[in-house]
């Protein structure tokens, strides 16, 4: 997850604007994405923009109803990045100003650049765009980093556009703590104070270029180039003090035994030390194995045939094809695939599903149909941290629920949850919210004879409102799943607009299954 993190103060002109291109960026390079924005007591129509952005984009807006200052609304914005999260070794934030000064095209590439290892990235202005700025803002422009050195390679401490592991975060503010304050100064010193509190827990630094857009801020610079140069002069020993002191910390953890590592193990003892020693110095880390919510082997495959009536009409196939990444979320590609027709009647549909290994919530979903001759194709992304789905082919996003499903991932969600008969269950968790709530019926117990032997299963209804396929209400699903800790798919029934389709278990794979490895 990419937090934009944006203050605000007066940019009805162009926060909008700003939101827009961030927007942008993330649809062309495909990340899962949140924007805070802080309205820092704005006079103009900066609140009547946010809440117009708010309804089409993910966007989340906190309102201060007095001036709190630049420091602050930054730092309340990055703390709120920081409680929102519950990856920061992987998820991170981006300080972005609203008045199109920085230019948020360059945030693909600090964004690849923090997937690549960094931990921290300034996007440093190297060349101006536009307007021609005065001598006195040219000075204090130029003059301002170096009084605000923050060391490594860093030249423009006081660009204020940064991406951050938010790890490296939650160790600056000792675990995300209110108290003390992260930032005590203002302005341009604030942004190098942030700098020199972060460097420090920052195992890699990189800068990359960005253009400053002097050419597309509506409204004349409110920074005083006096002021800030005065200020900057003024900071120099908190900002040197802060980095010393953040130093200070570090070595004395280390001393303690606590770690600052953020992905290694380090389970050895240096060559020529002592255990004893070691362990002064070196931190023993546990290894955290987490439990996949999907439990589904890769490799599991399930093949029926279609019977109408006593015709054969076709086959169906459901499998765990994989293990992939989308949208930097580890995920189970499955699959779907019902093949068949008989005279003038032809039917091919393929439903895939992504769903999350660790959360099992859909990423990514798709429905590719060829019927009587005419093909449907619908593609959907799905960013259940965002809160919001895109449809491919289409420029709008839409509101999705908090835990997402698809016809695909459902009929495999459906084997983990518990049944009892006679119980009717309702699941808000359909990916479009005007199809819910998925209604399950579990109408009672059956014995059926499927893939060479006999079972006991439960009989299932499930109903997704105005849906299509073979979950869709009209037609009037039924599923057996067998009553047992796998609840294997025996046997589904389901209406089409012939007549009523009936596929039954004909053989099964199911790796590391009791009894073998494989089953059949």
């Amino acid at each position: 997850m990419i937090y934009v993190c944006v203050p605000v103060h007066n940019e009805a002109r162009t926060v909008g604007l700003v939101l827009w291109k961030v927007r942008q960026v993330f649809t062309a390079f495909v990340r899962e994405y949140q924007i805070i924005a802080c309205d820092d007591a704005s006079t103009d129509g900066t609140a009547d923009v946010l809440a117009s952005y708010a309804r089409v984009l993910p966007l989340t807006v906190i309102k201060h109803h007095k001036r709190e200052g630049y420091a602050r609304t930054l730092e309340e914005l990055l703390r709120l990045a920081l409680q929102r999260t519950d990856r920061p070794k992987r998820d991170c934030a981006i300080t972005l100003h609203a008045d199109f000064v920085h230019a948020p095209e360059t945030m693909d590439e600090m964004v690849k650049r923090i997937e690549s290892g960094a931990d921290l990235v300034v996007a440093e202005q190297n060349r101006a765009l536009g307007r021609t700025r005065s001598w006195p803002e040219r000075l204090a422009r130029q003059w301002a980093p170096r009084l605000l050195r923050v060391g490594g390679a860093v030249k423009d401490s006081v660009s204020g556009f940064i991406a951050l592991r938010l790890i490296v975060l939650r160790q600056a503010t000792q675990g995300g703590s209110a108290e003390p304050p992260l930032l005590t100064t203002e302005g341009w010193a604030a942004n190098a104070e942030l700098l020199a509190r972060l460097s420090v827990h920052a195992r890699r630094l990189e800068v990359v270029p960005s253009a400053a857009r002097y050419d597309l801020q509506q409204r004349p610079s409110r920074a005083k180039p006096w002021q800030q140069l005065l200020s900057a002069w003024r900071s120099r020993s908190l900002i040197s003090a802060a980095r010393k002191g953040s130093g200070v910390i570090v070595l004395a953890l280390l001393a303690s035994g606590n770690t600052l590592a953020q992905d290694t193990v380090c389970t050895g003892v240096p060559a020529g030390s002592s255990t004893t020693a070691a362990a002064a110095t070196v931190a023993v880390v546990p290894v955290i194995k987490r439990t996949p919510a999907v439990p589904f082997p890769v490799g599991e495959r399930l093949t029926f045939s279609a019977k109408y009536g006593v015709f054969s009409v076709g086959s169906a196939t459901m499998e765990v094809i994989g293990i992939d990444t989308v949208h930097q979320a580890e995920t189970v590609h499955i699959r779907f695939k019902l093949t068949g027709g008989a005279l003038w009647y032809h039917l091919d549909q393929t439903i895939e599903s992504w769903v999350g290994l660790y959360d099992f919530r859909s990423r990514r979903f798709s429905n590719i149909q060829d019927e009587r001759g005419k093909h449907r194709e619908s593609r959907f992304e799905i960013f259940p941290d965002s809160g919001f789905y895109r449809e491919a082919g289409r420029d709008t996003t839409a509101a999705t629920v908090q835990d997402p499903l698809d016809d695909a991932s459902f009929l495999y969600w459906l084997r983990t949850v518990p049944l009892e008969v006679g119980k009717r269950y309702e699941y808000a968790r359909y990916f479009r919210p005007d199809r819910n709530p998925v209604i399950i019926e579990v109408l009672g117990h059956d014995k059926v004879s499927v893939a060479g032997k006999k079972w006991r299963a439960l009989v299932v209804r499930p109903k997704i409102p105005q849906g299509r396929g073979i979950l869709a209400e009209k037609s009037e699903t039924r599923i057996w799943l067998s009553d047992d800790k796998q609840r294997l798919v025996l046997a589904i029934q389901s209406n089409f607009s012939f007549g009523q389709v009936t596929l039954k278990l004909k053989d099964y794979v199911v790796p590391g299954a009791e009894g073998g490895a494989d089953q059949q």
